[in-house]
């Protein structure tokens, strides 16, 4: 499966189990204007229906990851009012939900600069890869605004301290730094980001797909839930992964080893 043209907003393309879904204004770092927005929503949809697909990628074409919001769409929002802003800014929140509710993994890939919302896209994905050229930030107040919607995956990544930090000052910070703040997950080499990145796809599809979709719908369905009631939904989540037949597989081929 692959994207319909080339001149879409956000590319799709299905190769072992991989969904990368590419966001595609490289003139403009990517900036996330309503249609790429719209695309990128639907783009999510069809990979999370795809029982061929184990896990979905974000990349930015050219040299960034997404430089954030389209400035040009914002300002058309200030003239049309509050109501066009809030609907323009629910929309990419509901991009924001739907990688944390679908049941793969979603892995950012960020190569150059993600910031703004684009740092939010980063940080909302379960698992970031950075080139080690990436930049990381939220500039938002150097513009007079707030970086609002990026607030919820950014303080579930990383300290409040650190968080506040970084949104109230707006700094840029490499990947590195990105990495040990909890932002990012981890530094692949530059000279060879894409293979590395493949690889690391290739190896997260090929585990077992219900157990990796259990652990993420457990992970995340954890948020403000007590620690008793955390135990009992890991316990109820225990029993379900013991039925499963990837959980039978494996349990007997352990068992067959020790025999051996």
């Amino acid at each position: 499966m692959s994207a319909p043209g080339r001149d879409s907003l956000v590319l799709l393309e299905t190769r072992a189990g991989v969904a990368t879904l590419t966001l595609n204004r490289p003139r403009k770092r990517n900036a996330l204007s309503p249609g790429l927005v719209a695309e990128l929503s639907a783009r999510l949809a069809r990979a999370a229906s795809d029982p061929e697909v184990r896990v979905v990628a974000l990349s930015g074409a050219g040299p960034d990851f997404c430089a954030g919001a389209d400035l040009s769409a914002i300002a058309a929002s200030q003239r049309e009012g509050p109501e066009a802003g809030l609907a323009d800014a629910r929309r990419l929140g509901e991009v924001f939900v739907t990688v944390r509710r679908v049941d793969r993994p979603v892995v950012a890939l960020v190569r150059g600069r993600a910031l703004g919302g684009g740092c939010g896209l980063a940080s909302a994905c379960d698992i970031v890869l950075a080139h080690p050229d990436a930049i990381f930030g939220y500039p938002e107040v150097h513009l007079g605004f707030v970086p609002a919607l990026v607030m919820a995956p950014l303080r579930r990544k990383v300290g409040e301290a650190a968080a506040f930090e970084l949104v109230a000052r707006g700094r840029r910070i490499g990947a590195a730094e990105a990495v040990s703040l909890g932002l990012a997950t981890r530094v692949l080499p530059g000279d060879d980001f894409g293979a590395a990145a493949d690889e690391y796809l290739r190896e997260l599809a090929g585990l077992p797909a219900t157990a990796v979709a259990l652990t993420k719908r457990l992970f995340h369905g954890l948020d403000g839930v007590s620690y008793e009631a955390a135990i009992a939904r890991g316990a109820e989540v225990n029993a379900m992964a013991r039925q499963t037949g990837e959980c039978r597989d494996g349990v007997k081929r352990f068992l067959d080893r020790k025999g051996d």
